[in-house]
């Protein structure tokens, strides 16, 4: 049965929209084989990072109590990761990038529990326990890089995307399970890399979240800091890939200084990098990200961010100068001859905020099939209604009950009846709404007397469009369901004993009873399991220096390996140095 969820009171701050993404760690479900592939990992690791990685990336690993012998469960990182006002959740796969960035921001690790195979040790494309565990939790322990992953998060997760990139994530995130998946066939995978590669070579001007999730694969994944003669190694893409962290070192990967521009630099999931971007220090990358930041609709708002909105086909908000909120799925705006939004609409539910709470009885089932409301400034008028004293309004007839007619600078009319208006903490008047109400532009008809009761939005302008609701509990947002999810494996009755070799092994390496002798186990390994590489290789941790006549023997069975398996050869090889050469940093 699976187990319950851990929780603990940041987790417990989440809004349910994030926590449907939570499953639990399910610990009891990886086996012994799991456990050496996390175990190679890093002691290889920890063998070569010690030369190249950042100091904060070995200090980290102490601090948030990550080991280098067991895959680390969720609970124990929360009990040490809480010293540090972080958390860490259990994710399956992928989850939507505006939601990972957002767990950032509520200063949550997501953590995709699931382990790669033995058969892709040394680089995965799904997101796995080694690449969110031994990867990114351990730099989190320096405040200044903590500070920029939850700095990033409070804003990636108000950039907007666009269609192709909710394409992109629903095919990465199929070719990731498909290749972790041991039954999948080689014409699967093939047809699953030609849509993400379809994807990728499509023309289209960049989203922000294209934009921004580059600027997170350069850096918070791929990062190098220091100077690009001399980096050091802190994203955890690279921490957790024994291959690319030595390649990435070499003059085959060229180093540049990092720079806004590299938000412009597209990435590809499932090649190794050519190109690296290298920070002088963390504090650098908080410069980046707000001079990036400065460029989004977020902050300049406008019709560029309203158009943004529109093209992304989801749901998003507009913040009027009045600090009103607009929240739903937009369809239209009407510009004037200087490029400003004078007229928007939204279509189904749409709920009004102020400061990211919504306003009392302006909920979705107040305006369940849409909101629609003209900008700006009044004909004739210099003051703009928002800037409008009681008096004022008196004064242009905006009399409660009363009927009255007026029109903006842009020519849309209004005619009704003046019910009652609703003011910010201000005492800024932010929506007047009238009943009896027609709305014209030019010879369009924008709003109707039968069509209900109007809703007029105050604001001369747009000063801020981004992702998602402004109150995240004004929709129902717990409907993720992907179109696929991560295959649990099942095992053989080969397989079973494979893995009760292992255990033994291990057992045998912690001073445990077990029902094998080492002897029994690798007889059994050349006799049944004659391409299994790693097993032979914890066995010969245990004996290279006790019983020399055996581990010659073990290296003869991995020479012959070898020569049957050459793609391995080299992971063969660095087992056996890691072991003879007694680099590890304990």
């Amino acid at each position: 049965m699976p187990k319950q969820i851990e929780s603990n009171p940041l987790l417990d701050r989440l809004p349910p929209h994030l926590k449907q993404f939570i499953k639990p760690q399910n610990y009891d479900e990886y086996t012994p084989i799991d456990q050496a592939v996390w175990r190679y990992v890093m002691r290889k690791n920890i063998a070569s990072l010690s030369k190249v990685a950042h100091k904060s990336y070995l200090t980290g690993l102490e601090k948030t109590g990550i080991s280098i012998d067991e895959i680390p469960s969720m609970y124990g990182m929360n009990r040490i990761l809480k010293e540090i006002g972080w958390a860490a959740v259990a994710v399956d796969g992928f989850i939507p990038p505006n939601a990972f960035m957002e767990f950032q921001a509520y200063n949550i690790l997501v953590i995709a529990s699931d382990i790669r195979q033995l058969e892709n040790i040394e680089y995965t494309p799904a997101p796995d326990i080694i690449h969110e565990a031994a990867g990114h939790a351990p730099i989190i322990a320096n405040p200044d890089y903590a500070e920029y992953l939850r700095r990033f998060g409070k804003i990636g997760c108000k950039a907007i995307s666009s269609k192709k990139d909710y394409d992109m994530y629903d095919a990465v995130r199929t070719l990731s399970i498909l290749k972790e998946s041991a039954d999948t066939s080689q014409e699967e995978i093939e047809n699953a890399e030609d849509r993400v590669n379809e994807l990728q070579n499509q023309k289209s001007e960049p989203s922000e979240m294209a934009l921004i999730r580059n600027l997170h694969w350069w850096t918070v994944e791929y990062g190098l800091i220091g100077n690009v003669d001399d980096p050091k190694i802190y994203g955890a893409g690279l921490l957790s890939s024994i291959g690319e962290s030595e390649w990435c070192m070499t003059d085959n990967v060229k180093k540049l200084p990092y720079s806004p521009d590299a938000a412009f630099q597209d990435f590809d999931i499932t090649k190794p990098q050519p190109q690296l971007f290298v920070t002088p220090d963390f504090a650098y990358l908080c410069q980046v990200l707000e001079e990036f930041a400065d460029t989004m609709a977020l902050r300049k708002g406008g019709h560029r961010g309203l158009a943004k909105l529109i093209e992304s086909q989801n749901l998003g908000t507009i913040e009027l100068s009045t600090g009103l909120q607009i929240s739903g799925v937009f369809t239209r705006m009407i510009k004037n001859e200087d490029n400003e939004v004078i007229y928007f609409e939204t279509e189904g539910p749409t709920a009004l905020s102020h400061r990211e709470k919504e306003l009392i009885g302006q909920g979705i089932d107040a305006h369940p099939n849409g909101f629609r409301s003209p900008l700006g400034k009044l004909k004739g008028i210099n003051l703009a209604i928002e800037n409008m004293s009681p008096r004022d309004l008196k004064a242009y007839n905006f009399y409660d009950g009363e009927y009255i007619e007026f029109e903006f600078e842009s020519g849309i009319t209004i005619a009704g009846i003046n019910i009652t208006g609703m003011r910010n903490i201000k005492g800024e008047l932010i929506l007047i709404k009238f009943k009896e109400c027609t709305i014209k532009y030019k010879d369009e008809y924008l709003f109707k007397p039968e069509w209900g009761t109007f809703d007029l939005a105050v604001g001369k302008e747009i000063v801020s469009a981004f992702s998602g609701p402004a109150d995240d509990y004004s929709f129902d947002m717990v409907s993720h369901n992907p179109d696929m999810n991560t295959i649990k494996r099942t095992y053989s009755a080969k397989e079973e004993e494979l893995h009760a070799l292992y255990q033994a092994v291990k057992n045998v390496r912690n001073g445990e009873n077990t029902k094998f002798s080492l002897e029994a186990v690798f007889a059994i390994i050349k006799k049944d399991h004659s391409q299994d590489w790693l097993l032979a290789i914890e066995i010969y941790e245990l004996v290279y220096d006790r019983d020399l006549n055996f581990a010659d023997h073990i290296l003869k069975h991995l020479e012959v390996v070898k020569e049957t398996k050459s793609e391995i050869k080299h992971l063969i090889d660095s087992g056996i140095e890691i072991i003879t050469q007694n680099t590890l940093i304990s």
